[in-house]
């Protein structure tokens, strides 16, 4: 009962912070009036003015409002789009490294432009993830027109660029990329022999978009790279001909897990077809010897029950090309 009074008297803990961030907003409405008054170039001269100030010891809390306040007037005059307070608020909230959830409408790909614009000062990098190739290219097209106009550098990474490619875009003071790309980018890294072949630099400050898909829905799918192997498709062929002949009785599907498994009577019914082609070794499927063949039941099986054409993969000019289930997209060059 307290709680609740405490609460309507003094808001919430989230409440007590925004309303902290409001002196700030004040301070930045303060400079409006003199930054509408310089020119394009005397605006974009800050930019150097900043990184001076940086160089000097100056921290980028201190120069957090000077800086908004020149992102908002810039973006004013690039997009004709002026930050809200709202929106202010929310930059404050991804400068300190917080999860800022802004209602559909408040404009969230501009909020991100004050805390990007602020951490690309110090000339380290700064990536903006997003979660797919079609927002990477349109957000650093659309906004890079105000990183442009205070000097700044963008790039974008997405598929089909090559390492010295990728090395430029991770190069600029902002990089546009899908959690993905990076992903890999960084996994390709640590798996080079010299420190002048990896593409991405030491990491800095990111803004996340769409934060909850990203670091949890799609954080469920491991990131991995695996070694060339040698080419059994004609053995996957063989055993798939075995798996139509069993019945739905014959294993268990968990759907949610993603995961199917033969049951007792489906795994002695497959080790009757399979010893009877001669394909079985021994007495069990789960003898040492049958292991390669283990794996390929289990991953025709899988490919069965799990997968559906045009749903989880397509095939295009005889290829298998897997689509995200997150974003719809197709990941050729990608392999389960």
């Amino acid at each position: 009962m307290f709680g609740a009074l405490a609460r309507k008297l003094f808001g919430s803990a989230n409440d007590r912070r925004v309303r902290g961030y409001q002196p700030k907003v004040a301070a930045i409405n303060a400079l409006e009036p003199e930054l509408k008054a310089l020119s394009d170039e005397a605006l974009r001269a800050r930019t150097i003015a900043f990184r001076e100030q940086l160089a000097k010891g100056a921290s980028l809390d201190d120069l957090l409002v000077p800086a908004f306040a020149t992102v908002r007037e810039a973006s004013r005059r690039a997009l004709g789009q002026r930050h809200f307070d709202v929106q202010l608020i929310g930059g404050m909230v991804l400068h300190e490294r917080g999860i800022a959830e802004m209602r559909t409408g408040e404009g969230k790909t501009l909020v991100a432009t004050a805390p990007v614009y602020l951490n690309a000062l110090t000339g380290k990098g700064v990536h903006v993830v997003t979660v797919n190739d079609y927002l990477a290219k349109r957000d650093a097209e659309w906004m890079g027109r105000v990183y442009r106009f205070l000097g700044l550098t963008t790039g974008i990474i997405h598929h089909g660029l090559d390492d010295n490619e990728r090395r430029a875009a991770y190069a600029c003071d902002v990089t546009y990329a899908t959690n993905n790309e990076l992903g890999f980018d960084y996994l390709r890294d640590n798996m080079k022999y010299e420190l002048n072949q990896m593409v991405q630099r030491p990491h800095f400050y990111a803004v996340v978009d769409e934060v909850d898909s990203i670091l949890v829905d799609e954080a469920r799918t491991p990131l991995i790279i695996s070694g060339p192997l040698d080419d059994r498709s004609d053995f996957y062929t063989t055993i798939d001909a075995y798996i139509p002949k069993l019945g739905k009785e014959d294993y268990d599907v968990d759907e949610k897990q993603r995961s199917v498994a033969l049951t007792e009577a489906g795994m002695e019914k497959a080790e009757n077809l399979l010893r009877d082609a001669g394909i079985l070794k021994g007495e069990s499927l789960y003898d040492i010897e049958n292991v390669s063949v283990v794996h390929h039941v289990n991953q025709a099986l899988r490919a069965h029950t799990l997968f559906q054409r045009d749903k989880d993969y397509i095939v295009r000019n005889n290829e298998v090309v897997i689509i995200d289930e997150f974003t719809g997209r197709m990941m050729p060059g990608r392999r389960y």
